[in-house]
């Protein structure tokens, strides 16, 4: 089973590193965030891959050319202005009867066979991964008189869901498709004719949409956050010896 990892947006929210790297090639931990998507499928056992390139293709094309990652890797030239129903559309052929869809900016742990197994489940042609949305800001907390009760650090607002990004489509979906954009007007168009389902999950989930982003997931493959993508070897510090006179 493939997954096709859209690759090719100019990402003008995290400059000023997008103004001379795309933003797949943003790094997390020494390795490109594209690169930390791909670990994610992988060690649930997909390894299958078609990146749909575009802005500065060529950093790109330079990272995967002769590198050997031991998955299947295929490169495709999308455009440097398609929108991301584009890019998708014209990757059909090479997809097979279902596929995985994904942006190379978010992670998430979610549960690649659940998500399968929930979308064959219905008779609709795509799946979504719905997470609950993080604040953006620190909230307060007060009573009736006014006064501050409590802060709450970037809540989770579990009463709304976004889209993860993480999706899971059927070939037949292509008979369906309207419109340039996957956010504005494919998905949209499959909602009304109930051929779009949405898998909850309640787990990590993390887009690289700006710079901080960027500072923020990088301080989180530090403090270990993300060993459940690439687990590392604890670290030992040899103890000093007690000279015993």
């Amino acid at each position: 089973m493939k997954v096709l990892i859209l690759a090719g947006g100019r990402g003008t929210r995290a400059y000023p590193y997008t103004d001379y790297l795309p933003k797949p090639m943003m790094p997390i931990g020494g390795k490109p965030i594209i690169v930390r998507v791909m670990q994610i499928f992988a060690s649930q056992g997909v390894t299958d891959f078609v990146l749909s390139l575009g802005y500065r293709k060529e950093i790109i094309l330079d990272y995967f050319a002769g590198r050997s990652l031991g998955w299947n890797v295929e490169l495709v030239d999308t455009g440097d202005e398609a929108d991301t129903g584009d890019r998708v559309r014209l990757c059909q052929d090479r997809l097979g009867d279902e596929f995985f869809v994904t942006y190379s900016d978010g992670l998430c742990d979610v549960d690649l066979d659940s998500l399968r197994a929930f979308h064959r489940s219905h008779d609709g042609l795509a799946t979504i991964t719905n997470v609950p949305l993080r604040s953006q800001y620190g909230t307060i907390e007060s009573d009736r008189e006014g006064r501050v009760r409590a802060f709450r650090e970037k809540p989770v607002l579990r009463e709304h869901r976004i889209n993860a990004g993480y999706c899971i489509m059927n070939k037949a979906v292509f008979g369906h498709w309207q419109g340039s954009s996957l956010e504005r007007e494919v998905f949209p168009s499959l909602l009304r004719s109930l051929k779009l389902f949405s898998f909850e999950h309640d787990g990590f989930f993390k887009s690289m949409d700006t710079f901080k982003d960027q500072q923020e997931l990088e301080a989180m493959f530090e403090s270990r956050e993300f060993d459940w993508i690439e687990p590392r070897p604890a670290v030992v510090r040899a103890r000093e010896l007690e000279v015993v006179r």
